[in-house]
């Protein structure tokens, strides 16, 4: 399994770059907001990767995180969701959008991907509305856009700079805590999410008071 590719970018298409890494040229598909989020050809590039296999044919996926590849799995095993769907998702919402949506079961969000109708997101919420806490969780515990590694040699450019993506720890500690109250995963999630996109600053003890608030019964 190819779980990481990083070298030099040669060129970019519509919807691959192609990646050259001592020598050989990996193809690798990624959604529109990580080809955005590329540098210039011919810079040092990394990207956390996804092989599918098929019987005539073998793809390379691209991801700036472990979560987004994360998130390309799960939307995978959805019936009717194949790569293309997924890159699409993961591109109109992003990884936090992702999360957001399937937690507060917005399938609307999802129905904006390119070439996923309304029964199809509809699908993607009922099936991973339990899987999305997991997944949650993994953002304040990965760590995220790890140092390029290229080969070093006189043609190579020098690395970029490390840029890594502040992950609020507050978002993974707070389902952790409701778990531990004994709420229902999907609960805990949804309660998260709407408490976040209202705060996404918000520490963990603030997060927690909203997120309590939102599951208190009501009336």
């Amino acid at each position: 399994m190819i779980g990481k590719i990083a070298g030099r970018l040669e060129y970019r298409s519509t919807d691959h770059v192609l990646i050259d890494v001592r020598g050989v040229g990996y193809i690798v598909y990624v959604s529109d907001r990580v080809m955005a989020s590329l540098p210039a050809n011919g810079e040092a590039v990394a990207l956390y990767t996804d092989l599918l296999v098929r019987e005539d044919n073998l793809q390379l996926f691209g991801f700036t995180t472990l979560v987004e590849k994360e998130w390309h799995r799960l939307l995978m095993s959805v019936q009717g969701i194949g790569a293309k769907a997924s890159l699409s998702i993961l591109g109109t919402l992003g990884e936090d959008g992702v999360s957001r949506a399937i937690a507060l079961g917005d399938w609307s969000a999802v129905s904006k991907a390119k070439g996923v109708g309304p029964k199809t997101a509809q699908k993607v919420i009922l099936e991973l509305k339990d899987k999305a806490p997991s997944v949650m969780a993994m953002g304040g515990t990965v760590a995220e856009a790890a140092e390029v590694e290229v080969v070093e040699t006189e043609s190579t450019p020098a690395p970029p700079k490390r840029t890594v993506k502040q992950v609020n720890p507050a978002q993974a500690e707070t389902l952790s805590a409701l778990a531990n109250l004994g709420y229902a995963p999907s609960d805990a999630a949804s309660a998260v999410a709407e408490a976040m996109g209202a705060d996404p600053d918000a520490d963990t003890s603030a997060l927690i008071r909203a997120a309590l608030k939102l599951l208190a019964p009501k009336g």
